[in-house]
C-alpha cells in the first residue's frame, strides 16, 4: 500500500504567493516543484486576517474550513458564499479574484489544487459514525480526519491503519475498496485526485 501521512507539525511552511500569510505545504507533486509548475499540491494554512486569495492561472482549487468561526468569500462574480467548520468545500478557478472576511476570528483551511488540463479533483465533506466503505477510483485519494480522535482505514487485504486527530493520509496507485472506521462520530474531507484524460 502506498501511503503517506500528512501531519501538519512536520509540513514545510512557505509564504502565501501574494506574500499575505504563511501555509503549510503537505504534499506537492512532483516532489520539489514550484509554485508555478506543480502538478498538484495539497496545503493548509491558518488565516488571520481578511484579504485577497493568491492568484494562481491555469489551476483548479477547491477550499474547505477545518476549524474556526467560518470565511465569507467575496467573488469576482459578486456573489458571496460563506464556508463553515467541517462545510462543504467551495471550488473556484485559480485566476479568479477572490477576497476573504473572517467570520469571527482565525480560521484554519485545507485547500487542494491541480493544474488544468493535467489533473481534475474533487473535494467533498463526509461524515463517519462506524464503519463505512468507499471505493477508491482515482489515481491519489486524500483523506482528511477534522476530528480530535483517530480514525482507521484499511485496503483491501491490506493491514489496518490509523489515522491521527488533525491529520491527512494520501493514497496513491491504489484501487478498490477502502474501509473507514471510527469509534467516535468524525468530520473526513476525502480529495479524489485524477489525472486528465487526452
Amino acid at each position: 500500500m502506498a501511503f503517506t501521512l500528512l501531519d501538519p507539525a512536520t509540513a514545510r511552511a512557505m509564504p502565501w504567493k501574494n506574500g499575505g500569510g504563511t501555509t503549510l505545504e503537505l504534499a506537492i507533486s512532483p516532489v520539489g516543484a514550484s509554485l508555478d509548475d506543480f502538478a498538484w499540491r495539497i496545503s493548509s494554512a491558518q488565516v488571520a486576517l481578511d484579504g485577497a486569495f493568491s492568484s494562481f492561472p491555469g489551476v483548479d482549487r477547491s477550499l474547505a474550513v477545518l476549524a474556526g468561526n467560518g470565511l465569507h468569500l467575496q467573488r469576482q462574480n459578486g456573489q458571496r458564499q460563506t464556508l463553515i467548520s467541517g462545510g462543504a468545500a467551495v471550488a473556484f478557478d485559480g485566476e479568479e479574484a477572490i477576497s476573504a472576511h473572517l467570520q469571527d476570528g482565525p480560521i484554519t483551511d485545507l485547500n487542494l489544487m491541480t493544474r488544468r488540463g493535467a489533473w481534475n479533483h474533487e473535494l467533498r465533506s463526509l461524515w463517519l459514525d462506524g464503519e463505512q466503505t468507499l471505493r477508491i477510483d482515482a489515481e491519489a485519494l486524500l483523506l482528511w480526519n477534522t476530528t480530535s480522535h483517530s480514525v482507521r482505514y484499511q485496503i483491501s487485504e491490506g493491514d489496518r491503519q490509523v489515522l491521527p486527530a488533525h491529520s491527512g493520509v494520501l493514497l496513491e496507485n491504489e484501487q478498490g475498496p477502502l474501509k473507514l472506521g471510527c469509534d467516535h462520530p468524525s468530520r473526513l474531507y476525502v480529495g479524489r485526485l485524477c489525472k486528465s484524460s487526452a
